[in-house]
């Protein structure tokens, strides 16, 4: 056993400090070249220090975690607790190289960031906007509140227990999840759901129509809006919506443009009478 460690056995202490730090800063410290490395390596010190008593090993360990590090920032706390295991392994035992811990966190940013994203962005993120976006539009202020305190306390917890069962669970335990296609159809079905909800958000609160009514002679004014509800209702809305989604597929998230845009045509429609 190498005499630049000690055998004391990391404790959930420990875990909790790396988790903290971590989701503290893991949307504030971004580089443009390494993402989040900085804020990985930061959290990290905790359990290297621990675990690398001498200052040559503990800044092989800190140069170890400054290496390019990118995923969601909620369910990507379970490479942390691996990573924490796989450190462990290495300082008590010294059987396990550099290239392994890298590679074990290279591999699982791709996954996690899906499930992430499909999880917390395309599932809880929709269902919290439909519960509390009545309560906002009736212009009660814990419509905006609610929202963010709620958020963080689901993401609070959800990072903190995969931290945790990253540690206890190891690599092994989550390369075979990410194998045996339980994963594919947790996102499959994340994504569906949230699918669903922003359609009914879209549905519910994007409201555009139109009070154009076309006269013919004499007789009842023909009123546009009423055709169109006769066809599909919520067309107008439904076609916005899908205008968006179409120009952010092409284009990618210019979000300013799309926002000017609106405005624009949200103006030069009043103006017209045309919506």
């Amino acid at each position: 056993m190498s005499t630049d460690v000690v055998s004391s056995k990391i404790t959930k202490k420990d875990i909790t400090k790396v988790w903290f730090i971590y989701y503290m800063g893991v949307e504030l410290s971004n580089s443009y070249e390494r993402l989040q490395s900085l804020i990985f390596c930061a959290s990290m010190i905790p359990v290297l220090k621990k675990l690398y008593t001498t200052k040559e090993a503990l800044s092989e360990a800190l140069t170890r975690h400054l290496n390019f590090f990118n995923t969601e920032g909620v369910a990507g706390t379970i490479i942390h607790g691996i990573t924490i295991a796989m450190e462990e392994q290495k300082a008590n035992e010294d059987n396990l190289s550099e290239t392994a811990i890298t590679g074990i966190k290279t591999g699982l940013m791709g996954p996690m960031a899906g499930i992430g994203d499909a999880v917390i962005w395309g599932a809880i993120m929709p269902l919290l906007i439909a519960l509390f976006l009545p309560l906002a539009m009736n212009g009660n202020a814990m419509g905006g509140i609610l929202p963010l305190v709620t958020y963080t306390g689901i993401t609070l917890a959800i990072s903190y227990v995969l931290c945790h069962r990253g540690y206890s669970l190891g690599k092994e335990s989550i390369l075979g999840l990410l194998q045996d296609g339980r994963i594919k159809e947790l996102i499959n079905g994340a994504s569906i759901l949230g699918l669903f909800m922003m359609g009914a958000l879209s549905a519910s609160y994007v409201k555009i129509t139109t009070p154009f009514k076309l006269s013919i002679l004499e007789g009842q004014p023909i009123v546009l809006q009423e055709i169109l509800d006769s066809i599909v209702p919520g067309l107008l809305p439904m076609l916005a919506v899908f205008g968006i989604y179409i120009y952010l597929k092409k284009k990618g998230p210019r979000y300013n443009i799309i926002l000017t845009a609106i405005i624009v045509i949200s103006i030069l429609s009043s103006l017209t009478g045309i919506l």
